[in-house]
């Protein structure tokens, strides 16, 4: 499980962050909305270990990722907005390099290769180099670099932005495949992408979570969209009662 508790970023004077606390439980898919510049690519950056926090704490799956970082990140496998990939090498010599460098025992390598390509549906272009992939294939790619050690955890920024159509749904899919066994959080700009797949929503806004709750407590009748823009509209900076903005929105459905 993920439970991040007061976390803050600064930069000088600038706050991008500000004292935000979720938590996402296993086998959860938690979608993180927020407008552009809300503070969620920060988050994730900070939660993955890619970037400090300036206070706060952040556990994965029981460990502290600020005091013992190196255990903490071996359990979170982390797809990037843009997914880190070596344009010159072929796809399964990629993933064999990053199996190494996430651990994996040399004597079960290849069998982590295979089985990530079966998972991620890349037996097609396993051979091919990776800077001839179209869009889609690298996203798969991307998750299966995440997936190569078979974390606890997984983290995805953005996993099906400039998509088409049928790849999204083939993205959204795997990462509803992934979730049986793990925690998974999904940073996203893309609403319908929240409602179709994930199980709980927590909602930025200006540096500040303004919403976490189930996506089953949401009343009938009322759409994530309403939702989500009432909950960035309000122009106070205190805690968002979940259970009083859920019902605002529902009244105005009735």
């Amino acid at each position: 499980m993920i439970e991040v508790k007061n976390l803050n970023k600064s930069y000088g004077d600038f706050v991008a962050i500000r004292d935000v606390s979720f938590t996402a439980e296993q086998g959860q898919i938690l979608g993180f909305l927020g407008p552009n510049g809300a503070g969620k690519t920060t988050t994730m950056r900070i939660i993955t270990g890619f970037m400090p926090a300036t206070s706060g704490s952040v556990l994965i799956d029981g460990l502290d990722s600020f005091r013992q970082s190196l255990e903490a990140r071996r359990r979170i496998g982390y797809l990037p907005e843009s997914p880190p990939l070596y344009n010159e090498m072929r796809v399964r010599g990629y993933l064999r390099f990053v199996a190494k460098l996430r651990g994996v025992e040399r004597s079960q390598v290849e069998d982590a290769v295979a089985h990530v390509v079966n998972a991620c549906g890349l037996q097609a272009v396993a051979d091919r180099i990776c800077g001839q992939l179209s869009k889609g294939y690298r996203q798969r790619v991307g998750l299966a670099q995440a997936l190569i050690h078979n974390p606890p955890v997984l983290v995805l920024d953005e996993p099906t932005i400039g998509l088409d159509p049928r790849q999204i749904h083939e993205i959204r899919e795997l990462i509803r495949g992934f979730a049986k066994d793990r925690t998974v959080v999904l940073s996203t700009h893309i609403l319908p992408e929240v409602s179709q797949i994930c199980d709980k929503v927590v909602i930025i806004n200006e540096g500040r979570v303004v919403l976490e709750e189930s996506l089953a407590k949401i009343p009938a009748g009322t759409s994530l969209e309403d939702l989500f823009l009432s909950t960035i509209a309000k122009e106070h900076h205190e805690p968002i009662d979940a259970e009083e903005t859920l019902e605002e929105v529902g009244a105005g459905h009735a």
